[in-house]
């Protein structure tokens, strides 16, 4: 969205004379792409930015929000986790099912007990918060997912994911996710134009305080991109896994090229689970339990740490069906990433299946990584506010790119409100050159829909303009001249 869209000529370097663009036709198009995206497409960035800022800051909030639920006084010793589940199973009262339990991972840390209860979103349950210390009940809060997320955090999650508008409102954050490296790309090859040309080079890495107007917010525009350009990549990619449409095809490659987190088989009879390359996105979880006896959750969580799975937070989970094995894994998403995971028969209290995050394909432990470093987990409060500067980069980055198309408005002929003729960029093209784009936009529509679709609808804007406005011009009295 750099643009100037009216203008014939860049801007001078210093000292020098104005001078006229670079007159290839892909260096046109790139400006006609960077100056669509960012016009159409830049109010969902700058709402999927902002959001994505308030998020990397939850991690603090809800230790703020929900501290009593959180943390209880250390302790000198704790009971055991089964007069703690059976108070929580008092709190709920019966006929609610347990389906998972987290044990206090730090001495000030409560115990969580999971239900399933009637009522809840899917990955939602009843977390009911217990003092290891005493077994009293601290709280109860609706979690959500693999992460356990509180009612804050999901809240300004989905806001950033869906504008809590649910599946429909996931077409928001796909289109945000996708154009966002579009955009980053075709930035920084303009960018990289102008390095070529540019007299004063620095003057493209860092805003030049001697610039007013235009040039300043270009100069802020350009810099922030050029120091932010691999974090906005980063996000794009990473975000488009969790995307509705390309997020499915993002999940079928990796299961066509086996490229999934394996997870430990509950079967007793022998046969083996597979991989699940998608449930850590949105915290899938197995179906409730019905009744577990309190006491074997001891016994179980006793196997694990002598199996030495038993690092940060763990959680434990009895069998989903008769017939099937209990459960330990490791959650712990920060570095280093611990998620070793243990298949333990109930009646027998033998292990049999084990699943180590060191055994895990390369390209599932990088997806891992990237999801828990685009959620700010990955690397604590460094991860945090990395993640918060460059969210809020990018959204001055569009805020920035408005004020420039203000700027250059054309006050005098609406017609002209999306810039100056397709020029360089399309008029005088040929026609198989114009089709070749359509086709392009087709095919990367077939990896990122909403890309390829929206792609093809600017070229056809793009190809209506001059139309629009050689009607515009008839229709003016005659002797009316343009401004």
């Amino acid at each position: 969205m750099s643009v100037r869209e009216r203008a014939v000529v860049s801007p001078p370097a210093p000292g020098g004379p104005p001078r006229r663009r670079g007159g290839s036709r892909l260096g046109a198009l790139l400006l006609r792409l960077h100056f669509y995206a960012g016009i159409l497409v830049g109010p969902f960035i700058l709402v999927a930015a902002l959001s994505g800022a308030l998020y990397a800051l939850t991690p603090q909030l809800e230790q703020a929000v929900y501290a009593h639920e959180l943390h209880a006084p250390a302790p000198d010793s704790t009971v055991p986790l089964a007069a703690q589940i059976e108070a929580a199973n008092t709190h709920v009262g019966e006929g609610t099912a347990l389906f998972a339990v987290r044990p206090a991972p730090e001495p000030g840390d409560t115990t969580r007990i999971m239900y399933a209860v009637d009522g809840l979103g899917p990955s939602e349950s009843l977390a009911v918060f217990v003092d290891p210390g005493t077994a009293e009940i601290r709280g109860e809060l609706v979690v959500y997912g693999t992460s356990g997320a509180t009612p804050l955090r999901t809240w300004v999650s989905n806001l950033h994911r869906t504008l809590n508008l649910g599946d429909p409102g996931r077409l928001y954050s796909e289109l945000a996710a996708s154009w966002l490296g579009i955009v980053a790309i075709a930035g920084i090859a303009l960018w990289v134009i102008r390095l070529r040309k540019a007299r004063v080079k620095r003057d493209l890495l860092r805003p030049d305080p001697a610039h007013r107007g235009y040039r300043r917010l270009f100069g802020w525009h350009a810099s922030l991109g050029v120091w932010v350009l691999l974090g906005a990549l980063f996000l794009s990619a990473t975000g488009i896994t969790w995307s509705q449409y390309a997020g499915a095809n993002v999940d079928s490659l990796r299961a066509a090229l086996d490229w999934g987190t394996p997870t430990v088989s509950t079967s007793l009879d022998g046969t083996t689970a597979g991989s699940d390359g998608h449930a850590h996105h949105h915290g899938a979880e197995s179906a409730p339990s019905g009744s577990a006896n309190p006491a074997t959750f001891d016994a179980v969580l006793a196997i694990a740490q002598r199996q030495n799975v038993n690092t940060g937070q763990v959680e434990i989970k009895p069998p989903a069906e008769p017939g099937a094995a209990w459960t330990v894994r490791e959650i712990k998403t920060g570095f280093p990433t611990e998620s070793d995971s243990l298949a333990i028969d109930g009646t027998t209290m033998q292990v049999v299946d084990r699943v180590d995050f060191a055994d895990i394909p390369l390209a599932a432990k990088l997806a891992s990584w990237g999801i828990n470093i685009h959620m700010g987990v990955m690397f604590g409060l460094a991860n945090q506010i990395v993640l918060f500067v460059v969210a809020l980069a990018i959204a001055a980055m569009v805020v920035l790119g408005y004020l420039m198309w203000w700027r250059r408005r054309p006050r005098r002929d609406p017609s002209r409100i999306v810039g100056s003729p397709p020029g360089r960029a399309l008029r005088g093209a040929p026609w198989w050159e114009i089709g070749i784009v359509a086709v392009a936009a087709v095919l990367v529509g077939l990896w990122l829909p909403l890309v390829g679709w929206t792609l093809l609808g600017f070229l056809v804007l793009d190809t209506l303009i001059p139309w629009v406005r050689r009607a515009a011009r008839a229709r003016r009295p005659r002797g009316h001249q343009e401004v």
